[in-house]
Formats: structure tokens, sequence, C-alpha cells
């Protein structure tokens, strides 16, 4: 029997406060029968749950529809209206001719106009100095009444970070909202039910104010980036149960007062200061007398837009793994926490202390030589908590409220009770999106580079997607997601956090068209992020589409990816981009390459081809043919020049060119960057492939020029033995960076080097991916040679172990080792390509994916010579599945032939023997 399940609108269950005009709704198929399908669907949208009936349904009544579409439904009812709630339900008619009908679900509408907004932005009359932090203000607003609440909305914002409470209760379960935008150009509210939180006759509203990212440090650089002190704007809408309604709107008549958190800033750290706590200050009966008179602000000439996309929340905890080692001396308390896990988020604090003792807690990724924190490759960062003690003779629990750190091991710093494993908690904090994706094989090793991999992006995934999560940088940095981007969406659910990401590079593009290397635009970083990180505006929207049938992203996307196209084509004279003779940006290279330098002018000009022939495809599936004729072109003229420029028979001539400054400066970046790199010469290099008078040929040029279809036929083949002999020169040791590394193990097994591939997976000296493993990490980390047992530690300027670029290798284990793959045909896995390649050695290897359809598996093993191969795929969709090797085949226990078999939705086994 068929049921209709797991409703979503906009990729959430029930949101509240959306303001997308015409929302996606979406459901799943559940049913144990081999070929379940949907062959029809009709959805009815109401005002009331009583009116969710055909012929009665008073917003939208689709009619029966004869399709296999449930996802991507575009709602197509009457207009809707700042604060609707829309009842929705669906009926879908089956192959079998049977129907089923949904639960009902909703959502529920923001306020769609600027007009909607009463309130005024709010805040205290002081503020702190871009070199000095200031108290965390509190305000507050107590009013009455007359009647029980029927029904109550907070819509709420800041400018800065916000924790709002009422009659004492804490609002909602976000943290650090409203979440990250450039506060110039766009500026997120949220909305809460808090119909339970209010009572007739006295109430009270509060809020905390902290820096966060329009206030705080950012990057390497000052505080007050954005506005010099956080400032609220709240709308607390009421409907009585009489009909009537009240509104309570920030303004000048809340008052403000300063409490226990003396200072606050996600880089810096925060500290509590127990002994100046409010008791009651957010309840009806405190006495606000001495408080002052909130100071009130023009509002800013931004865009405020709905939060649409999943927020920041605390999803669990890790205690530590040991108990506390006693670092104590010279009368001086001291201990160190390993909580056996890179993490980030705090951590909860517990004892008893005299009054005004205060706690010191710092945080770092690893441990030095002899076991203290390892804290220098935090720059300037702090990322130490404080905590005084209020001294009652109970115990005291504290946790902070508005910062975060990244993290293993904690020191604990002037505490003289007792302590054990129990004193800390570690709080895991990052964006609400769940996990989707399961990986493991027979390899415990290549397990853990499986966690690493998600641990990485889940500390890194705090609202935006960001580098690192402890040093003074934390940027949006548009290259790592870029290369990261296909791995974070086997992991998790990133369709609606990469929705919101691809509004902010829309905000954050320059007016040339230029997008920059971090988003949310930040201070002295370039403008033009160069390539491969500048490409993320068309990469990352295609990537979504891809993995979720989402073609409205692209549709959002698309003028800001025209403009960066025109950018690229009028800074790319004869379409080379980043010649070496060009003035402006040229980009970061292959960064954290060892040992080898592809030119800047060729990661340009293969990304050009790239970005071309990408947007060829995404004008054809938006109806735009002519544009879509003329990237076509495009790639074709891209692909010719880098052909006749690096190919062997080019006749590029070689013009010493003086190095720009800009240029200068980034070499020597490049310098700082390699560090301590074995300096190898490995001779005079020939090459069938590329004009070796010209450059040196790497490993990434390979790559980048097999990976993005830019050779002709007949040099692919000496292209790939010309990259594996480059590997075997190296010891089977990989020399690419942050743009090479994506792609290497995809351009050797698409090319018939598995064996190659699977060797470079299992390498466990650096460089490599497993080297960072065997060394006990529990992320991945920024470099290569983080730490080696040659040289230690690289150079702290730039040293994170919580970075999850060269995670991207998670991508080849998911579509390679288990073999679950998208049909570029059929986005969104409606129809999957499940394709394993065993090697390595691995005996096993098992694979699950949950679709927006539903749960999609691939497992094998090898026991022997008997290949079994066990598939699930989801109701709705149908795979093609392909065999590594011939043999006497059997499915479900019948003798079967061939290779290739299509299946439709149902559980399979095939076995080889």
């Amino acid at each position: 029997m068929t049921q209709v399940k797991h409703l979503t609108t906009e990729y959430r269950p029930n949101p509240l406060g959306i303001d997308v005009e015409q929302p996606r709704l979406a459901w799943r198929l559940q049913s144990e029968c081999q070929g379940a399908r949907q062959t029809a669907w009709q959805v009815v949208a109401a005002s009331q749950p009583a009116l969710l009936a055909p012929g009665q349904a008073d917003l939208w009544d689709s009619g029966k529809v004869e399709s296999d579409q449930s996802v991507q439904v575009v709602y197509a009812g009457s207009p809707l209206t700042s604060r609707q709630r829309v009842y929705w339900q669906v009926t879908i008619w089956d192959e079998t001719g049977a129907s089923a009908q949904s639960e009902a679900a909703w959502f529920e509408m923001g306020l769609l106009q600027e007009t909607d907004w009463q309130a005024r932005w709010i805040g205290t009359a002081f503020s702190g100095g871009a070199r000095s932090m200031f108290p965390v203000p509190y305000l507050r607003k107590g009013f009455t009444l007359p009647a029980g609440v029927a029904h109550a909305r907070l819509y709420v914002t800041a400018l800065g970070l916000l924790e709002c409470s009422i009659n004492g209760q804490r609002v909602g379960e976000d943290i650090f909202a409203p979440g990250w935008t450039d506060y110039h150009q766009r500026i997120q509210y949220v909305a809460y039910d808090v119909t339970h939180l209010l009572q007739a006759g006295e109430n009270a509203i509060g809020a905390m104010l902290g820096d966060g990212w329009a206030v705080g440090y950012q990057g390497w650089q000052h505080r007050q980036n954005y506005v010099d002190r956080p400032q609220l704007l709240a709308q607390l809408e009421i409907t009585l149960q009489d009909g009537s309604t009240h509104l309570i709107r920030s303004d000048e008549t809340w008052t403000y007062g300063f409490g226990p958190i003396t200072h606050s800033d996600f880089l810096m750290g925060e500290a509590y200061d127990a002994r100046k706590e409010i008791p009651g200050w957010n309840t009806a009966q405190f006495d606000a007398q001495g408080w002052l008179p909130a100071a009130t602000f023009d509002h800013p000439a931004v865009r405020l837009v709905a939060t649409n996309g999943p927020t920041v929340r605390r999803i669990e905890e890790l205690p530590p793994i040991t108990e506390p080692l006693n670092r104590g001396s010279m009368g001086r308390k001291r201990y160190l926490f390993d909580l056996g896990q890179n993490m980030v988020g705090w951590v909860r604090f517990k004892g008893v202390a005299p009054a005004g003792t205060t706690v010191i807690i710092r945080f770092a990724e690893v441990t030095n030589a002899d076991g203290s924190p390892y804290l220098t490759n935090l720059r300037s960062a702090h990322a130490t908590d404080y905590y005084t003690f209020k001294g009652t003779g109970e115990e005291e629990v504290w946790e902070p409220a508005f910062t975060f750190h990244g993290f293993r091991y904690v020191e604990i710093e002037g505490y003289g009770g007792p302590v054990s494993s129990e004193t800390i908690t570690g709080v895991v904090v990052h964006s609400d999106i769940p996990q989707t994706g399961e990986f493991e094989c027979s390899d415990p090793l290549l397990n853990q580079l499986q966690r690493n991999i998600l641990w990485g992006q889940k500390g890194n995934f705090v609202d935006v997607p960001t580098d690192c999560p402890q040093r003074d940088e934390r940027l949006g940095w548009t290259g790592d997601i870029q290369v990261f981007v296909r791995t974070a969406a086997f992991n998790m659910d990133v369709a609606g956090f990469m929705t919101k990401w691809a509004y902010d590079v829309t905000d954050s593009q320059g007016p040339a068209g230029e997008i920059p290397a971090v988003v949310p635009f930040a201070a002295d970083v370039p403008r033009d992020g160069g390539p491969a990180w500048a490409d993320a505006a068309v990469i990352c929207p295609w990537t979504i589409y891809l993995c979720y049938g989402d073609s409205r992203i692209l549709e959002q996307s698309y003028s800001t990816m025209t403009r960066f196209m025109d950018f690229l084509l009028a800074n790319s004279p004869g379409y080379v981009r980043c010649a070496a003779d060009w003035e402006g940006w040229p980009g970061f290279g292959d960064w954290l390459s060892i040992n080898a330098s592809t030119p800047r002018d060729l990661l340009g000009t293969a990304f050009l081809a790239y970005d071309a022939s990408l947007m060829a495809k995404i004008a054809a599936i938006l109806g735009k043919a002519e544009d879509a004729a003329r990237y076509q072109q495009l790639f074709e003229d891209v692909k010719a020049v880098f052909a006749s420029r690096y190919l062997v028979g080019s006749q590029v001539e070689i013009v010493p060119v003086t190095p720009s400054e800009i240029r200068r400066q980034m070499d020597e970046a490049d310098a700082l960057s390699r560090g301590n790199l074995r300096q190898i010469d490995y001779g005079p290099i020939t090459s069938q492939v590329f004009n070796t008078e010209y450059f040196t040929p790497t490993q990434t040029a390979y790559v980048l020029a097999l990976h993005f279809d830019l050779l002709p036929e007949e040099l692919r083949s000496a292209a790939v033995d010309e990259l594996v002999a480059d590997l075997e020169r190296r010891g089977m040791h990989l020399s690419t960076g942050f743009v090479g590394s994506p792609y290497l193990n995809h351009v050797l097994s698409r090319f018939g080097r598995l064996d190659a591939a699977y060797e470079l997976l299992n390498q466990k000296t650096w460089p490599s991916w497993l080297y960072a493993v065997t060394q006990g990490a529990t992320t991945i980390w920024e470099r290569w040679d983080g730490w080696t047992q040659e040289n230690g530690f690289q150079t702290p300027d730039m040293n994170s172990f919580n970075h999850y670029a060269y995670g991207a290798i998670g991508a080849w284990l998911y579509n390679t080792v288990a073999g679950i793959e998208i049909d570029p045909a059929a986005p969104g896995y409606k129809h999957a390509l499940l394709c394993p390649q065993p090697g390595g050695g691995l005996t096993y290897a098992r694979a699950a994916l949950d679709t927006v359809y539903g749960r999609l598996s691939s497992a094998w093993k090898l026991e022997g010579s008997t290949f079994t191969y066990d598939i699930e795929v989801p109701p709705n969709t149908t795979a093609t599945v392909r065999l590594p090797h011939d043999g006497r085949i059997s499915l479900n226990g019948s003798p079967v032939s061939g290779l290739v078999h299509e299946v439709p939705a149902g559980t399979y086994q095939f076995v080889i023997a």
C-alpha cells in the first residue's frame, strides 16, 4: 500500500515566516512494492484545514495532474499575502491506479511588504571601538493584555545577534539569529509563534544583543565592519481571544541595561560575570527603574527578507573521552580536557567557587609535544571564555550565548574546585541541516576519513560555508565551497543552505560583475576571487540543481552568472584569463599545491571554458536557446585557445614579463603558503601533451584539461599516462592543491586508471588524504603537511586543522567506491546511476543517500570470487545498474545476463559468481 509522507515547503516541514511568494512543495511515496511510482497528483490548499477537499479548497485546487512529479511542485494558487497561513494536502495515484492521501501540512508567510514593518531600530546610546569590545545590552518592554491570547507572532531581526524571551522564557531554539548576510544589502528576519508564552495581564518581552558578524571582529580585521553597535528590530503582533489586536514594537519606549556578559565576540570569546546577573529582568514583575531609554536609529537602506533556509542550532553534546590532565604549576590550577573530536561550538562549564573567582577557558584543535594546547595557529583570535563565579555555595552552570570556537581540547585555568570529566561538556552547533549520506567500507582508515570529512562540514557550515572555525578568519571563501559542494550534498541536506548562500553571492557581486574571494564580502580580500574561487557563482548553483533537481536556483542566479561571464570576457583578452601581462588580480593559483606550480593563466582559461560549458547547459534548462548556443560556441572557442596556447605544437611566443605589483605579492604569498616542502629535482620533463617550453606540466594541469574536456581525443590517453607517471615519480603522491585535488581521482577512474586512484586513496605518507588520519586527525586539515614528523607544525600563519576543501574526495567515495551517481538528464536522483568500482583491496563498501525521493542505497561485498551487490531504489524513481565485471549473474536469485540493467523502485540483489 502506497503512503504519502514527508511533505515539505521550500525544503522544510511546516515553515513559519517565509517570503517565497510561489513556494515549492514536495512529498515522498512510501511503498514496499517493486516498481512503485506516482502516475498523477492533486494538491489542494486552503485557509483552514476544514476546507482541504476538492471543490472546497479556497486557495488552490490543482485538479488531477497526470504526472510523476513529486518534488519542486510550484504553488499556483491565489496570490499569497503577509502573515497568511496556507494548509495543503496532496493526493497521489500510483502505478496500480489506487490513490493515497497525505496528512495536512502548512506554511505561513512572513512580512512581505516594507510597510508591514512598524517597528523602529533600537539599541544603546553607547558603543565600543574598532579594537575595544562592549558589554552585551539587555533590552526590555513591559505591556498589558486585557484578555487571553488566541494568536501571536514575533517578527524580529538584529544588526548583530539576538536572543529573545517573553515572560522569562526563551523564544525559539535558534542561535546566532538572524544569520550572516551582507548587511549593507540584505538583513534576514526570523518569525516565531509565541502564543504559548503570553498571558492575560502583565507581560514582558526581552532581548539580548550580541556583536556577531555585524559588529564584532571579522577575519583578520577590526570590529564594526557594518555598524558600530548591535541594534534590534522587533514586532510582536497579538490577536486576543476577544478578536482585538495588539502591536508591541521596538521603539523609544523600550529600556536597556547591562548585565553579566561583559563582552562577547565570535573570534575573541565571551566573558560572563555571574555577580552582575539581573534576576527576572525579562519578566513582568521586574522593576526597571534606573534602566535607560532605548536609542532609536534610522532604518538602514537595505532589504528586510525572511529566513527561508536553515538556522543555526545546538545539535549534539560531546563529553570528554578521558579524565582531565592536571597541568597546573606554581600553585596555579590548570586542567586539559580532550573531547576526542575536533568540533565547533562551546563548552558548558559547572563548578562551585567563592564569589569573584574567574575561570579562564581556552580552546585548541591540537596539542604541542609537551601536552599543552597549540594556540599559535589562532593568530589574533583570543578564542578564550571567562566565567566569574557569583559564589552562592551552590553549583553554577554556564555556557556562552554569542560566541563559538573550533576545538578538540579545552584548558580550564584558575578553578580550584574538584575537577572531573563531568566538569565540562562540548556543545556542538551548526546550521540545522540533517545528515543525508552514509559511507562505510572494510578499511577503518577510510571510514575515519569519511567521518573527518563530515565533521569538517559540520564545523564550517555555521550559517555560511566558511573555510575554518577557529582562527581570525572564518570567512565564506568561494574556492573552498566550490570544490566541496558536491561532497557536501552527499553528506547533508544542503539545498536550503546553499540557496541562501546563492543570494549572498548575488549581494556580493561587484559593479563590473566580479565575484569576490569571500561571500558575504569582507574587506581586505580580492573583489575578484580569481580562477576556481569566483567560478563558484556558476558551479555551486549547477551542483545544487543536479543534486536536488532544483532549477529555481539556476533561475535566481542566472543574471548573476551572466554578469560574471561578461566580466570574465571583458578581462580575458583573446579568451586567456589571468595572462602574465594582465594587471588585475591573478587568483590564488592551485592553492597549497606541493612542489608544483600550475600557471595561473592555464587555470583561468580552463575554468573560463568550464564555466562556458556549464552556462550552455544551464541556459538550455531554462529555455534560453540563444544563450545556450552562444555559450556552447564560447566553450569551443576557449577550448581552441587552450589548445593553441598550452598543448604540443602551440606557437605561443614566450615574452618575459615584468610581474605587476599584485602578482609579485601573490608570488610571495605562494611561497609562504607552501612553507616546508620537500625540494625534489625530477630532472627534465618531456610531454606529448603540453608545451614544455611554456611551463612544466603539473598534475593539476592534466587533471583540469581532462576533467573539463579540453583535450582532443588523440591526446587523452597520453595525458593520463603522463599524469600517472608524475604520480609515480613522486612515489605515488599527489602534488595537487585546492584546485586539482577534487578532480584527481575522478579523472583517474574515468580514464581507466582505477588502480592508480585507489593507490592514491590508500597512500598513508604525506601528501595524501590518509596521512592526517594516521596522525589522529578527526577533521580534514587545511594543508597536506599541517604537521609532519620531520618538520612539526607548518607555519602558524596559516595552519587550520578543520578545513573541508581536501575533503572533496568524499564525493569519489560515494559515486565511485560505493557507486551512487546522478544522471544529469534526470537530476535529483530521479534516475540514479549505480556503478560501483571495487578496488584498492577493499572487501566491501556501502553507501546510502536520503534523496528528495527517499533512501537510495548501494552496498557491495567480495567473498572469495563472489561479488554480491545489494541496492535500494526509492519509490517514484528508477536506476541504471552497471556491474563491475561479468560472470554467472543472478538478480534476486534468478539468472540474468549483461552488465547493464534498468530497474524500477525496489530492493535488488545481484550476485556474480
